[in-house]
């Protein structure tokens, strides 16, 4: 009775033109409520990239009956899709083509593109939009700029910051961060006022001294200054004492309430003294105008709350009141220097971290894949994990590593089947769906048992996943 029920209610949805089914959004032209979108590169000869998605309930990539054949998002011509930024609170998706350097957006609503977020400057290495889609950052190591898209004013600020490699920004985009391979230091953009574009208009002597570029150079409307101690204040308000220092600072998660930002210094897996985390007030960084407040602490203030990590910190999520805190720790084999995984869990409400909890190893230095979903898991994948400690030593390993955050076990999943790209938490099942060597796979979160993937394998390499009908814009694989 109850699957004849089902069937009635479906049928009544689909004559009903503009229907919903969870909290307004719109029922898909699919007719599915729980989809994952799997950026694939190279599906075929003829295209370098495809977004195809499946029934994450029925597990399948084809309709009933086999029709249609497969469910895709219409009109993407992306070249080598690496990475889905996931915003199902809005129905959206931004799909980065490190082929191409695109930036395109994806209706969930409709299945299809909505367009260019925008031209960026040569190929990004980090790359994220603003929920609001006013905003995009996007650091091009190659090009050595810092690229600023404002959609409020239809502008594009390619702000020069040699070796630039990745961007952070808030949940809230209100602020973005920048990260230089092999620094110390951290820098930030800022939205001009008319009256400051006019005081800096005479090129860098007129510069704030913080300012480590400005653009365009006549009539700038963004500058993007470096992290400084309050020692001192120009005539403009913008402080500029010593350089903030930091220990190869690489990226930046913020705590729930959006005030501080937790600065991932990688330390000695990317070449620095010591891996920590350092907490750093947002609110002297926000780029909008006129809404900056307060100041940055001195540098003697800024090591005094540092917190170390000895296990490394490369990525980190933040649940509530706790910090999961991944990286990699150098340890010496057999005469050389390999690389072990190791999760460490910071209490953010006393600053405390645990002992280092063995987890896969990965690239040092390399941004993991980071995810919360059913079951109080937290799953974590990593890249190149064929050349740590566990397989240096004969040990068993595989790229992908479940944690029951009730009580930090952990569970690894073996064998090797490739690197770990992409997780997607489908939230309310019990499941998450990956991207391992380039193929899809389906794991339970209750006991980290494989779901059968027979039917959801794709032809191509995929590289990401994301849970298109997630709850909140929280489910999206930290990159």
């Amino acid at each position: 009775m109850s699957a004849v029920a089902a069937l009635v209610v479906a049928a009544a949805l689909a004559g009903c033109g503009g229907t919903t089914y969870f909290a307004g959004r719109n029922l898909p032209p699919s007719g599915l409520t729980n989809r994952v979108v799997i950026a694939i590169q190279n599906p075929s000869s003829f295209a370098k990239g495809a977004l195809q998605f499946v029934d994450a309930y029925y597990d399948t990539r084809s309709g009933y009956n086999g029709k249609p054949a497969s469910f895709s998002i219409s009109g993407y011509s992306g070249a080598l899709p690496i990475t889905i930024q996931n915003m199902p609170e809005e129905q959206l998706g931004a799909v980065y083509g490190s082929g191409d350097g695109s930036l395109t957006m994806i209706s969930y609503a409709k299945e299809s593109t909505s367009g260019s977020a925008g031209t960026l400057n040569g190929l990004s290495s980090s790359v994220f939009i603003t929920r609001n889609q006013s905003y995009v950052f996007a650091a091009s190591q190659a090009s050595h700029v810092f690229t600023v898209l404002d959609k409020t004013n239809n502008g594009s600020y390619a702000l020069s910051l040699p070796g630039v490699y990745r961007t952070s920004v808030n949940p809230g985009g209100s602020v973005a961060l920048a990260f230089v391979q092999n620094s110390n230091y951290v820098y930030y953009p800022l939205k001009l006022t008319a009256a400051q574009t006019t005081s800096y208009s005479g090129g860098p002597s007129t510069w704030p001294r913080a300012a480590v570029d400005c653009e365009p150079q006549n009539a700038p409307g963004y500058c993007l200054l470096q992290a400084q101690s309050p020692d001192n204040v120009d005539a403009t308000g913008i402080h500029y004492g010593a350089p903030l220092v930091f220990d190869r600072p690489v990226k930046a998660v913020f705590s729930a309430d959006g005030g501080t930002a937790y600065i991932l210094n990688c330390g000695p897996e990317c070449g620095g003294s010591k891996a920590s985390i350092t907490p750093l007030p947002v609110a002297p960084m926000i780029f909008l105008t006129g809404q900056q407040s307060g100041t940055l602490p001195t540098n003697s203030a800024l090591s005094s709350s540092t917190i170390a990590i000895p296990g490394g910190a490369s990525n980190a999520l933040v649940d509530s009141s706790t910090l999961y805190v991944v990286g990699q720790k150098p340890t010496q084999v057999q005469g050389q220097t390999l690389f072990g995984g190791n999760l460490t869990v910071v209490n953010l409400l006393n600053n405390t971290a645990s002992s280092p909890i063995s987890v896969s190893d990965g690239a040092p230095g390399a941004i993991s894949r980071m995810l919360l979903a059913d079951d109080n898991t937290l799953w974590i994948g990593m890249t190149q994990c064929t050349n740590g400690v566990r397989a240096a030593t004969g040990q068993s390993y595989g790229c992908l590593t479940m944690v029951n955050t009730t009580n930090n076990t952990v569970t690894m999943l073996e064998p090797y089947i490739g690197d770990a790209t992409g997780i997607a938490a489908v939230t309310g099942l019990s499941k998450i769906y990956t991207a391992e060597g380039g193929q899809v796979y389906i794991y339970s979160t209750v006991d980290g048992s494989s779901i059968d993937n027979q039917y959801v394998t794709v032809t191509g390499t995929a590289y990401d996943v994301a849970y298109m009908d997630g709850l909140t814009d929280a489910n999206n694989t930290v990159y």
